[in-house]
C-alpha cells in the first residue's frame, strides 16, 4: 500500500520535467433540451497527453468521488457512473433551460506521508465543475464546495471567458490559475483582489484549468495525522 501512495505522488506532483496529475470533468459545454447529455471524469494530464486508466495503477487511489448535475433552479441530482477503459462515464437528461453545473469532489484520499521528498504529510481535497448551457440563457455556474477551492465561471457577454476562484465560499485573491491545452501548452494566471480572472479562447479546442492552495491546518483521517490539506480545482472548458 506504502508504494501505491508514493507512486500516486509521483505522478501527482511530478517529477522536475513534469506538471502535476489532476481529475477533470469533460463534457460538451451545450446540451438540447430533453437529451441524455454525456458526462466524463478523467485523471491524468491532458496537456501531456496522459489518461490514466481506470484499472490502472493510479486512477483507484483516486476512484471515490461523488458526481453530481446542479440544474438551473438549482436543485441537484446525483449521477451514476460507469467505468470505462480511461474514464468514468455518466448521463443527466435536461428539463429546462439554463445553465447547468457538472460537479465532481473526491475527499476521500488517505493521508500520504511525503517528508522524505520535503512536502510533509498531507491529505488531498480534488473538487472539479464543468458549465452545460441549454438553450440561450447564460448564467453564472453553481457553487459547492463550502470545505475547499472551487472554480466558477461568471456569465459574461464580451468574447472572454472570466473565472472566479473561491475557497470556503470566498474569493481567493492572488491564486496562481494554469490553463491547459493540448500539446504541451500552457499558461500561468493570476486572480485578482476578487478572485477573478478572464482569457481568451484563441483555439477551437478543449482547455482545462487548475488552480491549487494548501490548508495549512494539522488533522486526522482514518486514524493517520496530517500537516495539512492539499487542495486542488480543475474545470473544463469544452
Amino acid at each position: 500500500m506504502k508504494t501505491n501512495f508514493i507512486a500516486l505522488m509521483l505522478l501527482l506532483f511530478g517529477m522536475a520535467t513534469a506538471n502535476a496529475h489532476y481529475l477533470w470533468i469533460e463534457t460538451e459545454g451545450n446540451g438540447t433540451l430533453g437529451q441524455p447529455h454525456e458526462v466524463r471524469v478523467h485523471f491524468g494530464e491532458y496537456t501531456y497527453g496522459v489518461i490514466e486508466k481506470v484499472q490502472g495503477e493510479a486512477f483507484p487511489s483516486v476512484s471515490k468521488f461523488t458526481l453530481w448535475v446542479i440544474a438551473p433552479d438549482g436543485s441537484k441530482i446525483e449521477l451514476k457512473t460507469t467505468p470505462e477503459e480511461e474514464y468514468y462515464l455518466a448521463h443527466f437528461t435536461p428539463n429546462e433551460n439554463g445553465v447547468y453545473t457538472v460537479v465532481m469532489n473526491n475527499n476521500e484520499i488517505d493521508v500520504i506521508d511525503y517528508t522524505q521528498y520535503d512536502f510533509g504529510i498531507f491529505k488531498t481535497h480534488y473538487h472539479s465543475t464543468a458549465k452545460v448551457q441549454i438553450g440561450n440563457t447564460d448564467a453564472d455556474t453553481k457553487t459547492a464546495n463550502p470545505n475547499g477551492i472551487v472554480v466558477k465561471q461568471l456569465a459574461h457577454n464580451g468574447n472572454e471567458v472570466k473565472l472566479q476562484v473561491l475557497y470556503k465560499g470566498q474569493p481567493l485573491a492572488k491564486n496562481e490559475l494554469q490553463i491547459y491545452v493540448a500539446d504541451l501548452w500552457s499558461k500561468t494566471l493570476h486572480t485578482d483582489d476578487n478572485g477573478e480572472v478572464s482569457f481568451a479562447l484563441p483555439w477551437n479546442t478543449k482547455y482545462i484549468v487548475e488552480t491549487t492552495t494548501k490548508e495549512e491546518v494539522p488533522g486526522s483521517y482514518k486514524g493517520e495525522d496530517y500537516q495539512f490539506i492539499w487542495h486542488c480545482a480543475t474545470y473544463c472548458i469544452k
